[in-house]
C-alpha cells in the first residue's frame, strides 16, 4: 500500500478527521474544540471540501492547521456540483486555497464521478496541479470501482496515479468490500472511508429516541432506515454495554480493522459527541471481536 505521509514525513494517523460540520452544526468554538481533541488523540489527517458548509469548513480549518502545517496532512475536494471540467477544478481549487490560506494541499479529491467531462480533461488538470507542486496526491470520492479503474488508466497515461479512494463504509454499509477494497489493494490505493457510524445509527442513539441525520435528512433516512440495520445497531450497543465500551468506539475501530487498512473519517457536532470515535484510535480489537461484530451485519454477496 502506498505510504502517505505528512510534509514532515510522519505516517498518517489510523483515523481521519472530517470537518463537514465546521461552520454548520458545529460553531467556531465547537470546531476549535473538536480540532484540538482530534490532535490530542493523535490524528494528523484532516478532510474538508469546497462544498462543505458553503465554504465555512475550509475557512475555519485553515487557521487551525497553520501552526502545525508541516505535521498535518490536508485533503480537500472539488467537482461535486459543477462537474470536473478543467475550468471548474481550477476555479474551485483556487477558492479553496484562499479559504484555507494555503498555497498547496496534500490531497485533492474529485468529489464525485462526472460523466459529462472527458476523464482526460479532468486528470490532465490534476496532473498539472501535481507537477506544479500545488497538490501532492490525487484522490477520488464516491466513484464505483469501474470508474476508478477507468480514471486510473487515464491517470497512468499522464504519468501519475490515483492514490486515495473515499467510499462509504460501515458495519451496515459494506458494499465496498466487494469490489472497491480489492481494487484498492490491487492498485496500491489508500482507502479513506466516510460514515463509519452509519449516519449516527451505530451509536445507538436512535434506539433511545434521539434525533440526528436519520431523522433530519431524507437522504440518510433512505440510506440507513432498514430493519436489519437497526437490529445490527441494537446488537452492537448491547455488545458495547456488556464490554463497557461505547458502540461508536466499536463501530469506528471495526471499520479501521479491515485487512486493506482503511483510515475512517470521524466527525461530530461537538467534542463530547466526538470522543467515543476518537477512542477508537487506541482501541485494541482482537480477531475474535472483529469476527463477532462482523457477524452482526449482512455480508454483501
Amino acid at each position: 500500500m502506498i505510504d502517505l505521509t505528512t510534509r514532515s514525513g510522519a505516517p498518517l494517523s489510523k483515523l481521519t478527521f472530517g470537518t463537514m460540520q465546521f461552520g454548520g452544526k458545529a460553531d467556531q468554538a465547537e470546531s476549535n474544540a473538536m480540532f484540538e481533541a482530534a490532535r490530542e488523540s493523535g490524528i494528523n489527517h484532516f478532510d474538508t471540501a469546497y462544498i462543505y458548509t458553503e465554504g465555512a469548513s475550509e475557512t475555519i480549518l485553515g487557521p487551525l492547521i497553520k501552526p502545525a502545517r508541516e505535521h498535518i496532512y490536508l485533503a480537500t475536494k472539488a467537482g461535486y456540483t459543477a462537474g470536473a471540467s478543467r475550468a471548474q477544478i481550477l476555479e474551485h481549487f483556487d477558492i479553496s486555497r484562499k479559504r484555507l490560506n494555503e498555497d498547496a494541499v496534500d490531497l485533492l479529491y474529485m468529489h464525485r464521478f462526472d460523466d459529462r467531462t472527458p476523464l482526460e480533461e479532468t486528470f490532465s488538470t490534476l496532473a498539472e496541479l501535481q507537477s506544479k507542486g500545488l497538490i501532492r496526491h490525487i484522490g477520488v470520492s464516491n466513484y464505483a470501482a469501474w470508474q476508478v479503474m477507468k480514471a486510473q488508466a487515464v491517470a497512468k497515461s499522464l504519468n501519475t496515479k490515483i492514490d486515495v479512494v473515499q467510499p462509504m463504509y460501515s458495519l451496515v454499509k459494506r458494499q465496498s468490500e466487494v469490489e472497491i477494497f480489492p481494487m484498492a489493494a490491487d492498485q496500491d490505493i489508500v482507502v479513506v472511508p466516510y460514515s463509519p457510524l452509519g449516519g449516527g445509527l451505530l451509536t445507538g442513539k436512535y434506539a433511545q429516541g434521539a434525533t440526528g441525520r436519520l431523522t433530519e435528512d431524507d437522504r440518510y433516512k433512505a440510506r440507513y432506515d432498514q430493519d436489519w440495520m437497526h437490529n445490527a445497531a441494537r446488537k452492537l450497543s448491547e455488545l458495547g454495554a456488556n464490554m463497557g465500551v461505547p458502540a461508536a468506539t466499536l463501530a469506528v475501530a471495526w471499520a479501521a480493522e479491515h485487512r486493506v487498512a482503511p483510515r475512517p473519517i470521524v466527525s461530530a457536532r461537538s467534542a463530547a459527541q466526538l470522543q467515543p470515535s476518537l477512542d477508537a484510535m487506541s482501541f485494541k480489537m482482537s480477531a475474535a471481536l472483529y469476527d463477532q461484530i462482523t457477524a452482526l451485519s449482512i455480508t454483501p454477496p
